[in-house]
């Protein structure tokens, strides 16, 4: 099997496509708007005419591709390639501003292939054990896990929970406009047949980071780009010595990549803030995320990346998509013919393995890639900024308008860009509003089916052991910065009293002298 899996990656014209996939994907997912699932849409037809294996290597190239290099754009002009890399802009950007731009996509490159290659692996040997356990999984676990990662990028809300709190709320209240998931229900449409559908995840996600991003920069007057020196640069930026003393950071990372991205659903896009979330809160300087540390770029990369891992354990081993990037892939096995699911790989398991490998081999050729551009990336910044800045506008109303083709997705992310305007200027974070509106229509339709599986109504949710730790989690997560500013307060307190004691000891003990 092995033998014939190598044979088929390298015959030329299969490893001519996977390098092709991997270089179409790495530019879907850096041009914002666009994503790997863009890429994979548009080139699904063209895999018709192919075999199935050639299909599949052709599409999973562009998969891997689309993943990594969606940190390309998020590090190098603050705007998102796709909301796989929205957290790695929270630290990414602040670099480069910097003008440590080489360092950080050299941080992110490592960090894309490490946790891409080790996830596929895992996902190649222990796709059948693993894909049980999600299986033993239902609402109420998957509400309780939305629940928590929104209570976890909260607490990131530079020391401001109740700030973090608005912004979440107000990101899950605008995820209600259009028809509600079980009674169907029309509700904040105002009369707007637009709306019916919902906001557009794409306009939101252009609005909020890519336009208010730009006319923030422009009202500031910020609107020089950063130096890039690449000059005598060796490597990547940063020592694999430097890199993996941050290996704690590196492991929790990756398992809460690995975990989110095998839940059917969940995808990239939320382990990647997630991961975010996690390192500030356990970070001895929480203060720092946001101002371009090492940190905050390698902890939303491992995750996201680590989620390809295991977006694919559930769609081989069970035929349940793991995000839309699988779907699309299990649609074009579909149109070949093949039953995906249970039995693929014991019915195709050529198919399975060349896939396995294709992947394997795609994230080498994409490090190799994107090793050589790094120091031509940064060159982008060398562009004058009002030519720049009219480029990435124009590719935001593209990409908007080709998700939708509609004129209203462009009038709702201006709108949605204002809002982003006077969140700056309110001081309400971004992350808990891009989360809240991303995870809110999942939060509705787990929790209505949560309760209509069973009689015992919420109580099911601490009930069940996995919902009632996730539950837990976020209730401590919540809970815990106040009673740490409280213990601090105490703790100041305490060394006040000591120290007004000392001193009263000592004017007592000269008076005595005295």
């Amino acid at each position: 099997m092995l033998s014939t899996v190598i044979g088929l990656l390298f015959q030329p014209l299969n490893f001519g496509l996977m390098i092709l996939g991997c270089v179409i994907g790495i530019i879907f997912g850096a041009i914002p708007g666009l994503s790997n699932v863009s890429a994979i849409a548009l080139m699904l037809p063209l895999t018709f005419a192919m075999s199935s294996e050639t299909g599949i290597i052709y599409l999973g190239a562009i998969f891997v591709g689309g993943v990594s290099g969606g940190m390309i754009s998020s590090i190098l002009l603050g705007v998102p390639g796709s909301n796989c890399n929205i957290a790695t802009c929270l630290d990414g950007f602040p670099m480069t501003q910097k003008g440590k731009a080489t360092r950080a996509l050299g941080i992110a490159i490592i960090s894309s292939f490490i946790s891409t290659l080790v996830s596929l692996v895992i996902a190649m040997l222990f796709c059948p054990i693993i894909a049980r356990l999600a299986l033993l999984l239902g609402p109420w676990e998957f509400f309780s896990l939305c629940a928590t990662a929104i209570v976890l990028v909260i607490t990131m809300s530079k020391g401001n929970v109740y700030a973090g709190l608005t912004a979440g709320a107000l990101g899950m209240l605008l995820s209600t406009v259009g028809i509600a998931p079980v009674d169907g229900a029309k509700r904040f449409t105002f009369g707007i047949t637009n709306l019916l559908g919902g906001i557009p995840t794409l306009a939101v996600t252009l609005g909020i980071f890519a336009v208010a991003n730009l006319a923030l920069n422009y009202a500031r007057g910020k609107m020089d780009s950063p130096s890039v020196d690449v000059k005598g640069l060796k490597g990547f930026g940063i020592g694999l010595k430097e890199y993996f003393s941050h290996w704690k950071l590196i492991l929790r990372s990756f398992m809460i990549g690995l975990w989110v991205g095998f839940l059917p659903g969940m995808g990239a896009g939320l382990s990647n803030v997630v991961a975010y979330a996690d390192a500030k809160s356990n970070s001895k300087h929480p203060e720092l995320f946001g101002t371009g540390i090492d940190e905050g770029i390698i902890a939303p990369e491992i995750a996201n990346n680590a989620s390809v891992g295991g977006a694919v354990i559930p769609t081989i081993a069970l035929g349940i998509p793991g995000d839309n990037a699988c779907a699309l892939l299990l649609s074009g096995l579909m149109i070949k013919g093949i039953d995906a699911g249970p039995l693929l790989m014991t019915n195709s398991p050529k198919l399975v393995y060349c896939f396995f490998g294709c992947m394997i081999l795609s994230t080498i050729v994409v490090f190799a890639l994107e090793f050589l551009g790094m120091r031509i990336f940064p060159r982008v910044l060398q562009v004058p900024t009002h030519y720049m800045y009219a480029a990435i506008f124009i590719i935001c109303f593209i990409g908007v308008y080709s998700n939708t083709y509609s004129i209203f997705s462009l009038w709702l992310m201006i709108i949605l860009a204002a809002l982003g305007f006077l969140m700056h200027y309110g001081e309400l974070p971004l992350s808990p509003f891009i989360l809240g509106f991303i995870l809110g229509p999942m939060m509705e339709d787990y929790l209505r089916k949560g309760l209509t599986y069973s009689d015992k109504g919420f109580l099911l949710f601490l009930q069940r052991p996995i919902s009632a730790i996730l539950i837990f989690i976020a209730v401590a997560s919540l809970a815990w910065p106040p009673i740490r500013e409280l213990l601090a307060k105490r703790r100041a307190a305490t060394g006040k009293e000591s120290e007004l004691d000392r001193i009263s000891k000592d004017t007592d003990k000269m008076e005595v002298e005295e």
